[in-house]
């Protein structure tokens, strides 16, 4: 198989220490590669040994089948386009003036922009949204402004290979979607190889061919988001112990309330997720059930709840399963019924609520009363 990018035994550091060893990654042309790991695991310095910023200690990077340290630095700039975190302070230039310096490998000594080179700029911007900006002077704007600016200088330059450091920095969750969905197009549609470094989980399982988890300067784990993006593999990378990863969502939960359960919460089918996050936020620990193996409501709370009654994926619910739901119930002494409706195979929930009642269990139907209601 032809690789268009690849990371051969490569150490990576400052002054000849390696923070991060012996790393090895192939990536074929149009594919996407992230990087995952804590804050200091290596993972700019990985991107700065690729783009010649830092020398490598031991290995080699490939781009193109070619050793970057043998590419004419000109002709590696044509290549390959950096987007990186350190703010860039200019002087005086707009911020078309900033996106046009992405054409500088094209000009020449002189940097005077050809017909082609202005067209590429205006192409950028307007992929990128950011054509209003362009009289604007750079220092006077927003940080979320300036990145996507930077990002549209990087595909101003038009490159084979994109390597940004935390691209959907500073960016709100339009600009952090749209970046994304640029990077795909510009995969899928131009062929053009990405390589990145990322914080948001739920937007790297999603965005990512290939993802390379880094932790104490060395490689844990690296393959498809299938295989990196499971509870455990996220836990341990992370030093997860004020939380949990779901990773049903891709996204991330607040550690559990401890003690006995004082609630029970009938749900399902999702009906019952912003009741459980609520009673976490109020610090109140609750039980929940009788869920379905792979509901919705189920992959939460197991995150949240101290216990949750669970019966098998698409079966009726079982006498054995509802009477342990009835006796965690009266337990808890409250409960809070979440359904309207229910089908064919959670139909007893609705007969668990009413039961609830005709035992005197306290029902709470105002979800912010019940700190009150259950002191």
């Amino acid at each position: 198989m032809d690789y268009y990018f690849q990371l051969k035994g490569l150490s990576a550091g400052y002054d000849g220490r390696p923070v991060v060893r012996n790393v090895n990654v192939s990536l074929e042309k149009g594919k996407i590669l992230t990087l995952l790991g804590p804050n200091g695991s290596g993972k700019s310095t990985i991107l700065k040994t690729m783009i010649r910023q830092l020398p490598s200690i031991e290995g080699a990077v490939y781009v193109d089948c070619s050793d970057v340290r043998s590419i004419d630095p000109g002709e590696l700039a044509k290549k390959v386009s950096v987007m990186l975190t350190q703010r860039l302070t200019t002087d005086r230039m707009t911020c078309r003036e900033v996106v046009e310096t992405g054409r500088y490998p094209y000009t020449g000594k002189l940097g005077i922009l050809d017909e082609r080179d202005h067209r590429a700029v205006d192409d950028a911007m307007k992929l990128t949204n950011t054509a209003d900006l362009g009289e604007k002077d750079f220092m006077r704007i927003s940080d979320g402004q300036r990145q996507r600016l930077l990002f549209a200088r990087a595909i101003a330059q038009a490159p084979q290979l994109l390597v940004l450091d935390e691209p959907t920095s500073y960016l709100d969750v339009r600009y952090k979607l749209e970046l994304l969905n640029i990077l795909r197009d510009l995969a899928h549609e131009e062929g053009i190889t990405v390589v990145m470094s990322m914080h948001e989980l739920d937007l790297a399982q999603r965005i990512s061919d290939k993802v390379m988890c880094v932790k104490d300067g060395a490689i844990t784990s690296c393959g498809s988001p299938d295989e990196i993006f499971n509870k455990e593999n996220i836990t341990a990378l992370f030093d997860m112990d004020t939380g949990s990863y779901e990773p049903f969502f891709g996204s991330l939960e607040m550690k559990k309330i401890s003690g006995d359960p004082r609630v029970f919460v009938i749900a399902g089918g999702g009906t019952g997720v912003s009741t459980f996050r609520a009673l976490q936020r109020m610090g109140i620990p609750f039980a929940a059930g009788v869920l379905h193996e792979g509901d919705v409501d189920t992959q939460v709370a197991i995150q949240l709840a101290s216990e949750t009654v669970v019966e098998d994926s698409f079966s009726y619910i079982k006498d054995e399963t509802f009477d342990k739901a009835l006796a965690t119930m009266k337990k808890c002494g409250a409960f809070i019924n979440c359904l309207e409706r229910a089908g064919d195979i959670n139909r007893r929930n609705l007969e668990l609520a009413e039961n609830g009642k005709i035992n005197g269990i306290l029902e709470i139907d105002n979800l912010y009363s019940f700190g009150t209601d259950i002191d």
